[in-house]
């Protein structure tokens, strides 16, 4: 493993044992500034930052969801530091951290996404390929998807309804867990995996990349994910049909 996802590694590692210490209640306080995602940081948002950064800060620039652009390099590291923060602050066990680096031609190199609630680990191999480990073992291996599933992934669903509707009437069923990045780290899980509406860099550079080989629509409204190309097609057909 290089030494770029060694680092994400321990740090994630570090962010694990962190969160469960567990943190003074100040850090699941919203503060007044917005952050460079255009959200609200938490004092937990920020703390996770710091670890990542200390972690990261030598192959890189940084930009981060929360503090924007942090240090100097030729390659740029994308961070969200605490994928699915509302979860967290409702210590809810889904959350993790969003890591991707591209080098300095903007061509992504690594992806690193990591599960703090259970452990689960995802990152790239040489080739390009999704892998599957864990923070309390030292092995990864290709993930397995679930042969049957029998649901999607829809976040931010609660602000469509005229989709939910038109989903459910094809009995496509849903969750809406609310992590982006690990939602898409999950894809080959799932049926499919959806979102709707204006989305950020810093939760879909590193999923995206672990969906290599899926069949994958990437919209100005939506971005859709499936291992199912009749499932793909008949959901852009619903997202047509309403509009999009």
């Amino acid at each position: 493993m290089n030494p770029f996802y060694t680092a994400a590694q321990q740090a994630a590692r570090k962010a694990w044992d962190f969160l469960r210490t567990p943190p003074p209640p100040e850090l699941f306080e919203k503060n007044t500034l917005i952050g460079a995602g255009g959200d609200r940081s938490s004092g937990l948002d920020l703390a996770l930052e710091r670890i990542f950064v200390d972690a990261l800060g030598s192959f890189g620039r940084i930009d981060s969801e929360e503090s924007g652009s942090i240090g100097e390099g030729e390659a740029t590291i994308i961070l969200d530091p605490l994928d699915g923060s509302s979860n967290a602050l409702s210590r809810f066990p889904y959350y993790g951290v969003s890591i991707a680096r591209l080098d300095g031609q903007g061509i992504l190199r690594e992806a690193f996404v990591a599960n703090l609630a259970n452990g689960d680990l995802y990152r790239l191999d040489e080739e390009g390929e999704a892998l599957k480990g864990s923070l309390f073992e030292s092995e990864w291996k290709r993930p397995i998807p679930s042969p049957h599933p029998e649901i999607g992934l829809f976040e931010k669903a609660y602000a469509q309804p005229e989709i939910v509707a038109a989903l459910d009437r094809a009995g496509l069923k849903f969750r809406a867990p609310g992590a982006v990045a690990l939602s898409l780290a999950y894809a080959r899980n799932t049926n499919y995996f959806l979102f709707v509406g204006p989305f950020r860099i810093y939760d879909f550079a590193a999923g995206l990349a672990l969906c290599k080989g899926m069949e994958i629509a990437v919209e100005e409204e939506y971005v859709l994910v499936s291992k199912d190309r009749e499932v793909f097609d008949k959901i852009r057909d619903i997202l047509k049909e309403c509009g999009l």
